[in-house]
């Protein structure tokens, strides 16, 4: 014997009738909608040329075909020249900044006419002992100073011997302009002779002291073979920590005075290079 209950409506037709004028009855039949997803579809399926092909005529779907033909030559003929909004956006950028190094050059030609960016390789104008001379004496300092290149220095040497200077004279002059050059390290006991803000040096951190305020990630001690110089790291600098004992580069550190001595503290500004690790941060 089945225990399942049947539910039924007892009602007669002539009361079915009634309650439905009199508005008793209730609608369960459950509302369909679509989901989401569903709604996203129906409105691709429906807008995409794509999907409608089909209903098309034949006039209708040959001027798709062809729309289709003509995009792809053009993004074939066009190729590579099509440029994203941020490699637009570089090129102007570049572009404004050659242009403000060629007006601030014209001007400055007034003072040295060498920085006329119509004047000629003063390289060229020199003969051939003068210019073999000139590329030994370029090789030679290029050993002895650091991030500059052979070319930029031939090219500097060249500038005093075309301006009469001896090539004693001309190699003389354009080591001090380089080794005191910002961007150049310099030993550490010159660091308070050089006239200017920021400088570059190079050392072993020989001793570390605790912070005295959060602010400050490190500070401590810097040693080459000239001296020794006190050198602070602040947080906000977000540069890499280092240990007593490490082989570091700091450059472009800013100089600070204190009771008549120098310190050099490194900022946003500065970079930290581990030559010994092949790498650098930022």
């Amino acid at each position: 014997m089945s225990d399942k209950k049947v539910i039924r409506d007892k009602r007669t037709v002539a009361q079915k009738r009634k309650d439905e004028k009199r508005g008793w009855v209730v609608d369960e039949t459950p509302e369909l909608r679509r989901s989401v997803e569903q709604e996203i579809q129906g409105k691709v399926d429906t807008n995409h040329p794509d999907s409608c092909r089909a209903s098309m005529t034949l006039e209708q779907e040959e001027e798709a075909m062809a729309r289709d033909i003509e995009i792809a030559r053009t993004r074939a003929r066009v190729g590579e020249h099509i440029e994203t909004r941020e490699a637009g956006s570089r090129r102007a950028v570049q572009k404004t900044k050659q242009q403000a190094r060629a007006r601030f050059d014209e001007r400055a030609a007034g003072v040295d006419r060498w920085r006329d960016p119509e004047r000629d390789d003063p390289r060229e104008m020199l003969s051939q002992s003068d210019l073999a001379t000139v590329n030994r004496q370029a090789a030679r300092l290029e050993e002895k100073l650091d991030g500059w290149t052979r070319a930029a220095i031939s090219r500097r040497l060249a500038e005093r011997v075309a301006d009469g200077r001896g090539m004693t004279d001309a190699v003389v002059d354009v080591y001090d302009e380089l080794d005191q050059a910002a961007g150049t390290v310099i030993p550490i006991e010159k660091v308070g002779e050089v006239n200017r803000g920021e400088v570059s040096i190079e050392g072993t951190v020989v001793q570390l002291w605790e912070p005295r305020s959060s602010a400050i990630q490190n500070v401590g001690l810097i040693e080459d073979e000239s001296g020794r110089t006190k050198f602070t790291t602040w947080a906000k600098s977000e540069a890499p920590l280092v240990e007593e004992g490490d082989h570091i580069v700091l450059r472009n550190v800013a100089k600070n005075w204190y009771e008549g001595r120098c310190s050099v503290a490194v900022t946003s500004w500065s970079r930290i290079e581990f030559p010994e690790r092949g790498r650098w941060w930022e």
